[in-house]
């Protein structure tokens, strides 16, 4: 059976003044048909590109080294525009970090609403606005009605992503690519967000990419987890794999640093000491090398490849790939 999607060694590259930058190095995976996928990492890890590869929104600066990206067995790469127009908003959809720059200040919020139901489900008007009240009360936007014809200014951030969110699932598409929707929301809001799209993709059996720094949102909200550090996956599995047995030191590192929510408090929460490498500068080895507490002379001479654990399980890490196969636990 074919995954929805399927991403094949992708490399993107950002041209600077000081040349070449490689933001995504080699990176795959699939997701299944309603299956939700978490993509995990700091800030400069390569996930956000990843997404916006996946949807053709790269800049003019970016262009990619190499890799396929599959949606129902076609390659996205290769749509032309007005295939990819088609494709946008009615097959796969995304909910950006900032709604108020995914929306537009000037147009009302209803306009930005109907327009996706026009163009891509050919409602007239006097439809497409009866659907976007009932996607706007359904999201939880009291008086949907009226507040069609209010600008986006008007709403508070929450309810930005309510109609971000509103307008993404419009259509029904088969993929939602979620890029941090809750970073910019405080608690509360954050958790009605992601109680909002949970119920709304399991609804329409939507398949879900959820990225984020914080691996406790995604672990609460996906059945599976990837793990990006300095341009490629670096460990993949279910969440369960994942949360209870993490095996490479990034991914140990990440789970460290979420407060526990019983118990003393530490005097001072853990972190990662160190930085990303540069994705300008090359480096010999692995990139956690110089941050990790395990490494060793094959870790700074090497760069690990990605070893299957089984079906579902993957890590990149010279001391978890000697650990593993001493136990027989490789396939």
């Amino acid at each position: 059976m074919t995954a929805l999607l399927e991403v094949d060694d992708l490399v993107v590259r950002f041209a600077t003044p000081d040349g070449q930058n490689t933001a995504v190095r080699g990176v795959s995976f699939s997701v299944e048909a309603g299956e939700r996928v978490g993509i995990v990492g700091e800030s400069g890890s390569g996930k956000s590109v990843t997404a916006q590869a996946v949807m053709r929104l790269l800049g003019p600066a970016a262009s990619l080294g190499g890799g396929a990206v599959r949606f129902d067995g076609r390659d996205v790469l290769e749509f032309d525009s007005g295939t990819l127009r088609r494709w946008r908003g009615a097959q796969a959809a995304m909910v950006f970090q900032d709604p108020l720059s995914s929306l537009n200040p000037l147009i009302r919020i209803g306009m930005q609403v109907t327009e996706t139901l026009r163009e891509h489900l050919g409602m007239d008007r006097r439809a497409a606005t009866a659907r976007a009240v009932e996607l706007l009360s359904e999201v939880g936007i009291s008086d949907a009605a009226g507040r069609l014809r209010e600008y986006p200014m008007t709403f508070s951030g929450g309810m930005r992503q309510r109609v971000a969110i509103a307008i993404a699932v419009s259509c029904s598409p088969k993929l939602l690519i979620a890029d941090e929707p809750t970073t910019a929301l405080d608690v509360t809001v954050q958790a009605q967000v992601l109680d909002l799209m949970d119920r709304m993709t399991a609804e329409l059996g939507t398949a879900v990419i959820l990225i984020s720094h914080d691996l406790g949102v995604v672990s609460t909200f996906c059945d599976r987890i990837l793990v990006m550090y300095a341009g490629r996956v670096v460990e993949s599995g279910t969440t369960q794999e994942i949360v209870d047995d993490p095996r490479h030191p990034y991914t140990k590192a990440l789970l460290a640093s979420i407060p526990a929510m019983t118990g003393e408090l530490p005097r001072r929460l853990p972190s990662i000491p160190g930085s990303p490498p540069h994705s300008g500068r090359p480096f010999q080895g692995c990139a956690f090398a110089g941050r990790c507490p395990l490494a060793e002379d094959v870790c700074r001479e090497s760069d690990p490849a990605l070893l299957s654990l089984g079906p579902t399980r993957r890590v990149a890490c010279h001391v978890a790939a000697r650990a593993v196969t001493t136990k027989g636990e490789t396939s």
